[in-house]
This record gives structure tokens, sequence and C-alpha cells, in this order.
């Protein structure tokens, strides 16, 4: 009878799974350094001596109520949301509006979404699916939107005289708009 030893397969040592989840974590890093918004790695709002004021504009309501005016806001803090059905990271990003709307609705602060759609048959369906309960506008002109630098969502933070305290371009996390619109309430 041969003298048969099996070879037990050997677990990777300490140094060999630290290496890994190293490399797990570095690469999770650089995709988020790489494809991130931007507004996720910056915190505060503009200096109060750089604020620009808004540009007055008025919009329609998709539910067909009276316009929403840019110029009668002035006393709160307003966020003006730019999203469309069909965006990924908006359907991301509704949930978190929702709940920070409702948080904020009695302490001076304003939500409204701008649809972008082209197709607005999809508009109400998406609105009571994510139980949306502040103003829908319609898209059309706004003077504060960068020309020809359209990517959604997008998200403008005005403090309480109108003037622009932030815009982040994409995914806005619910934690760092709550953040910044806790410091333009206490100015």
């Amino acid at each position: 009878m041969e003298n048969a030893t099996e070879v037990q397969p050997t677990k990777p040592g300490l140094k060999r799974r630290l290496m890994e989840w190293g490399g797990y974590f570095l690469a999770v890093g650089l995709f988020l350094f790489f494809f991130a918004p931007e507004s996720w790695f910056q915190f505060g709002v503009i200096d109060v001596s750089e604020r620009k004021p808004g540009l007055a504009f008025t919009l329609k309501a998709f539910d067909g109520g009276p316009d929403w005016d840019f110029s009668e806001k002035r006393g709160k803090v307003l966020v003006v949301n730019y999203w469309a059905t069909w965006c990924g990271p908006c359907r991301l990003e509704t949930p978190g509006l929702v709940s920070f709307a409702k948080e904020h609705r009695d302490k001076g602060v304003e939500v409204v979404g701008v649809t972008v759609d082209e197709d607005l048959s999809l508009v109400g369906p998406f609105i009571e699916s994510y139980g949306v309960d502040y103003p829908i506008l319609l898209a059309a002109y706004d003077p504060n939107l960068p020309p020809n630098e359209m990517s959604l969502p997008m998200t403008f933070l005005y403090d309480k005289q109108g003037r622009l305290a932030k815009r982040y371009t994409g995914y806005v996390l619910e934690s760092t708009l709550r953040s910044d619109t806790a410091m333009l309430l206490a100015e």
C-alpha cells in the first residue's frame, strides 16, 4: 500500500487577504474619483461674497396650476432639480429629494423639480410611483442654466436672497443637500 497523503489546499494568509481587500478598495476609490459627480467632493456652499444673484424666470406647472415664478421665492432657501424619467441617477436621487422636501417644507425651504422629458405622459406615473409631492415644472428658458452644459440630474441651491449658493452636477446625496441647506438656513 502506498503512502498517499492528500494535499490540502492552503488558505490564503492574512497578508494576502489584506492585499486583496486593499486592491478592491483602491479600485472602488479610483472609480469614484473618476466617475462620481464633482458635488460629492465639494463640501459646503459658496461664500456669501462670491454668490451671484439668480436671474428671474417663470416656468409652467406640470399639473396645470399657476406658473412658478423664481422672483416670488425670496426669503426661502430654494432647491431647483432638473431631471427626467429616463435618467437612472435621477431615479436614484428622487426618493432622497422627496424625503428632504417633506422634512424641510415647514423650515423655509422649497423644493421644485423641473422635468426635461419630451414625452410628458411618463411624468405623471413617475410622480405617483415615487410619491413626489413637491411642485413639478415644465422645462423652458432658465437663464441660470449653464450654456451648452446640461447633464442630468442637475440641482441648484439658492439662498434666501435668490443667490446661487451651490450647483450639483449629477446625483446629489441627501446628506450633502441637508448639510448645505442647514448652512443657508443659519445665515
